[in-house]
């Protein structure tokens, strides 16, 4: 089978941006983790929640009380980088004569950090945007893992991860509907529950897909030839 040209010119910027889809997962999952650690409660709407436990406690909770600004900045920055990421691996790829459904994969998996931008913008005390922000990192892989599965099996250096990007659907939906099944606001102020637990594992199981792809799509090209 011939190389494909695409991956022949891929430019060298474009194969470190691709490492955004990384550096931001990364980076958001370190600040949950730590400042979990660290946070002593947060007040919603004038009601104390303390202790904070990450047991009990969904990662939101950390964009609250005095981890606020560490956690909110986390969110977005990850998010930025999720971003940048996300362009990267498609410029990686290349649209291989089909940029429509090139750029349309690209733009349903933008949507999920964009969810984690608006996420660190609006906090709790905003329960709609942040709900949006929730739903939109969260929710929409389950389409977006979809079709970018089956657009990546139609490219042969990609076809493997395709097929398993396509698991990563289902997963996500089982993911969300066990978090919402095992989310209780009530439980939840009084420190009772697993939300905690259920959020932090559809948040790794989510991300786990980007940074598959962001470093697949970073050793998979090979940088343009000098001139």
């Amino acid at each position: 089978m011939r190389p494909e040209p695409p991956a022949l010119a891929t430019p060298e910027p474009a194969r470190w941006l691709a490492l955004g889809a990384v550096a931001g997962p990364l980076l958001f999952t370190i600040a949950w983790f730590v400042l979990g650690f660290l946070s002593s409660g947060y007040s919603v709407f004038g009601t104390p929640i303390s202790p904070y436990s990450p047991v009990s406690q969904p990662i939101s909770g950390l964009g609250m009380g005095s981890t606020a600004p560490f956690m909110n900045t986390a969110f977005v920055l990850g998010g930025l980088l999720l971003l940048i990421g996300v362009i990267g691996i498609f410029h990686t790829i290349g649209a291989h004569g089909r940029p429509l459904s090139h750029w349309t994969c690209a733009a349903l998996l933008a949507l999920s950090p964009t969810g984690l931008v608006l996420a660190g913008i609006f906090d709790l005390e905003s329960p709609l945007p942040h709900l949006a922000g929730f739903l939109l990192g969260t929710s929409t892989p389950v389409l977006s893992f979809l079709a970018a599965g089956f657009y990546f099996r139609s490219i042969p250096r990609w076809r493997r991860f395709g097929s398993w990007l396509l698991l990563g659907s289902p997963l996500s939906l089982l993911l969300v509907v066990l978090f919402f099944l095992t989310f209780d606001q009530d439980a939840t102020a009084a420190g009772e529950g697993v939300a905690g637990i259920t959020s932090r594992i559809l948040g790794i199981a989510v991300h786990a897909w980007f940074v598959a792809m962001g470093w697949s799509a970073f050793r998979r090209s090979h940088p343009a030839a000098p001139r």
